[in-house]
């Protein structure tokens, strides 16, 4: 294992500066596919090495549940300083799995809470209007059938204050930006990035160029479906103004009220169409930085694929027959 065993820990540094320049040379579709696979394997190869590290520590505590030839000197040399390696992985592979877990409770509690709060409404695909003078509008993603309970489909929520903000045309552009958010089920990308960031604190910057880039790609889908990027940015910058943080927190949210994300989105609607391609120019500094991520992830998979199998060679040469 060596050294190598540490290396997925820190090369999620090479996946920053994509995630600064991916929205300036991509289309935010291909932002957003390629920055949630980076953060999604570099963390999945996080937890990995943490757990091979938290092996080869806890094989040195007494009273531990493992086999005793996994405290065999060999398995010790597999890693430096194993013993305070290991000491440190056990706290930081427990924080990490405990963050995990609770995102995807806060996650689905949010998300129970705002179908409940649509109980009271006819049932549909359609938008539901909630009779709510504050200003915000926000996807709501469907869910599965579970025993005792059917299964419930996605809902774009508005409330009546947005729809009395916006005069009919930027309301079609609001329903066809919140309606993208659904059929491009922008929720998971938003997820697989968050239990990233909870894994390793490196990727958290991928949250936020995430998070910027489902927006920007559920705006060009309303301009598409509107015909008119001015009046697409015209409906976001007007709900910006007069926006409220929503009941749902948490949610795909139309021009929710933050100050640095709208006049950049107003202003790339304003622009050309972004170009459709999935990897920018080689030689500009996205497509070098999308180089260098690329090439980061690959090192942390291999890296996390050497380790185990060191260390699967080692524990199998150290338990007893």
């Amino acid at each position: 294992m060596g050294v190598f065993v540490f290396l997925p820990l820190v090369l999620p540094l090479t996946a920053l500066p994509i995630a600064r320049l991916a929205e300036q040379h991509l289309h935010p579709r291909a932002t957003t596919r390629l920055l949630t696979l980076l953060g999604a394997v570099l963390g999945l190869c996080s937890t990995l090495c943490l757990g091979l590290l938290m092996v080869v520590g806890t094989a040195q505590l007494p009273g531990n549940p493992l086999p005793d030839g996994w405290s065999d000197p060999q398995v010790r040399a597999a890693v430096p300083e194993a013993e305070a390696v290991g000491a440190v992985a056990i706290p930081a592979l427990a924080a990490a799995l405990t963050a995990c877990a609770g995102a995807l409770r806060r996650y689905g509690r949010v998300r129970a809470r705002a179908h409940r709060a649509l109980e009271p409404l006819p049932a549909g695909a359609g938008p539901a209007m909630l009779p709510d003078d504050d200003p915000y509008a926000y996807a709501v993603p469907g869910s599965p059938a579970r025993p005792g309970r059917p299964a419930r489909p996605g809902r774009i929520v508005v409330s009546r204050g947005m729809l009395r903000s916006l005069d009919e045309d930027e309301r079609r552009a609001l329903f066809a930006h919140e309606r993208a958010h659904l059929t491009c089920r922008h929720h998971r990308y938003l997820l697989a990035v968050r239990l990233a960031g909870c894994v390793n604190p490196l990727l958290l910057p991928l949250r936020s160029a995430v998070a910027f880039a489902t927006e920007r790609w559920a705006d060009e889908e309303a301009a598409r479906a509107v015909g008119d990027r001015r009046l697409t940015a015209r409906a976001v910058g007007r709900a910006a103004l007069v926006a409220r943080p929503a009941a749902a927190v948490g949610l795909s949210q139309f021009a929710a009220p933050e100050p640095g994300p709208v006049p950049r989105r107003v202003a790339a609607l304003l622009g050309p169409v972004p170009p459709a391609r999935h990897w920018p120019p080689a030689l500009t500094p996205a497509g070098l930085a999308a180089l260098v991520a690329a090439a980061g992830t690959a090192a942390s998979a291999l890296s996390a694929l050497n380790a185990a199998v060191a260390l699967f060679v080692v524990l199998k040469a150290a338990t007893p027959l």
